[in-house]
Order: C-alpha cells, then structure tokens, then sequence
C-alpha cells in the first residue's frame, strides 16, 4: 500500500491508474477505524480496480463544544487495517494540505433543504463541513465511485444531492450499516461509552426495529411512532435528539403515500451521540 499526504502524490498515482483504464474507487474516513470501515473497502472491490482511502479529521464538520480535539486518532493502527483490507493508497493530509488558509477562510458547499434538518439542526454546519471537504476530497482524488456507510443516512443523502447539484462524474454508493453482535451500529465514539452505557446502546436498534415493525403491519401515525420510540430512548436513559421516520428518498416527513421509508434517530448515552437508522420499502 502507498501512503501519501501531498495532493500532488494522490493526483500523480490515480492519474497513472486512469491511464491505464483501472477504475478507481475511494472511502474517505476520519480514522480510528473499525471492522465497519473495513467492510466499505471490502465493498469497494466489487466496483473497481484500485481503492484510495482518505484518512482526515475535518475541523470543518465540528462545533466549537464537539469533539474534534478529543476526537481518537489512530495512525499507525488504521495504516495497518487498510493494507490488511487490500487498500493500494492511503491519503492523510495535515490540516493545511486541505485548508491552505485555515477551515474558517476556506470556501463553502452547502446543501440547502436536506442540511439543516434531523442532524442538521442539532448540529449547526455540520453538513457543510462535510459537503466541503468531500468536494474537496473528489476533487483530489477524482474517483469513479466513492463508497459511504449507509449509517450516517442524511449525510449519504447530503452526498449525493451534492454531487448532482454540482455534476461530478463519481458514482455514490451506499454500504450496509455494519453491527455488532446485539445490534449497537459501529462506530468509532462508541468507545465513549462506560460499560454500564454499552450495555444499553443496543436500544437504539431494538427501537428502530420495532418502528420498522409497526410500519410493515400498516401503521401510519408518523408522530406516534415517533413519540414511542423517542419515549423509549428517554425512559432507558438516553437523551433523544430526535427520532423520526422520513421519506428514504428526500429525508422529507413521511405522508401516507410514502412508499421508501427510512426511521433515523439521534440520541446521546454520556459522553457519546449515536446515531443509527432502518431502511424500509412498503412496495
């Protein structure tokens, strides 16, 4: 594997690719990786020849009070897992490979509509942060596909509106959520979590399942779906930013008629915000 941290070595490396007709396939990440990152290089594999990582913790997509100091930073370990994982280039800028002027000077993307909802409003530029510096990372490494977990759902749906709106010629596409054996997402922050608080997470996908249930059997009172999951999440201990089920296509508010449903919750256990979801069609 190649490890590089210039945006001229990642362009010299997938230009020769190019040349050559090998189609490149690239997962950005923020690090600390686990058998979930893994599963999207692995997903990779069926899309193309050569797989790019990224490896960058963006100041951008963090609040002033978030966790981006803190945030677990892990080199050496995720340098490892992506050879183990067949990756052929692994990009890990600094801050000022991708921010020349500093995150607060640099141009924006937003993605007005999808960005500022669910995540979006507890999160205020969050999702330009990222709609930013994944233009960026395209920009960079001009994949013909990118690969993105499907558990961060409104972020894979900011993506993809992104690169429509813009006309990249990289192709989106969405992994499956990866789980541990009781059904907790993966996800780095869950080492944030005291052992007392591990053992309560899998809550999140007991509600979410049961949400789904309801919808499969005909349910369509949206709100109170909404209110028994969120009631749920409160009453074990959480505190529940939202938990909503929406149209899978446009994040908008379910209606009767939709028929590509997606339930997506936020909800905080300590020092940790999960976030998880469940697709859903009705046919």
């Amino acid at each position: 594997m190649l490890s590089v941290s210039t945006i001229a070595d990642v362009r010299t490396h997938v230009a020769r690719w190019h040349e050559q007709k090998q189609r490149v396939v690239f997962v950005p990440t923020m690090g600390n990786l686990h058998a979930g990152h893994v599963s999207l290089i692995e997903a990779a594999r069926q899309h193309g020849d050569r797989f790019v990582a990224s490896i960058f913790v963006n100041p951008m997509q963090f609040g002033p009070n978030e966790d981006f100091a803190h945030y677990p930073r892990t080199p050496a370990q995720d340098a490892k897992m992506l050879e183990d994982a067949g990756c052929d280039l692994m990009f890990m800028p600094d801050v000022g490979e991708i921010y020349p002027n500093g995150a607060a000077q640099a141009t924006r993307i937003e993605v007005p509509g999808i960005s500022n909802i669910l995540c979006g409003e507890f999160r205020p530029g969050h999702f330009e942060g990222v709609a930013t510096v994944v233009a960026k990372l395209f920009h960079i490494v001009d994949p013909d596909v990118a690969i993105f977990g499907e558990k961060d759902f409104q972020q894979l749906t900011v993506i993809r509106r992104m690169v429509a709106d813009l006309c990249l010629r990289v192709e989106i596409v969405g992994a499956p959520t990866v789980r541990e054996s009781d059904g907790l997402a993966m996800s780095s922050r869950n080492q944030y979590l005291s052992t007392e608080e591990r053992k309560l997470a899998p809550a999140i996908h007991r509600q979410l399942s049961q949400a789904v249930a309801a919808l499969k059997a005909g349910e369509r009172d949206f709100g109170k779906i909404e209110g028994m999951g969120r009631a749920a999440l409160d009453g074990a201990g959480f505190r529940t930013d939202y938990f909503s089920v929406r149209d899978a296509r446009s994040l908008a508010p379910a209606r009767p008629d939709t028929r590509q449903f997606v339930v997506l919750t936020a909800s905080r256990l300590g020092k940790a915000r999960l976030i998880d979801n469940i697709q859903f069609s009705a046919g």
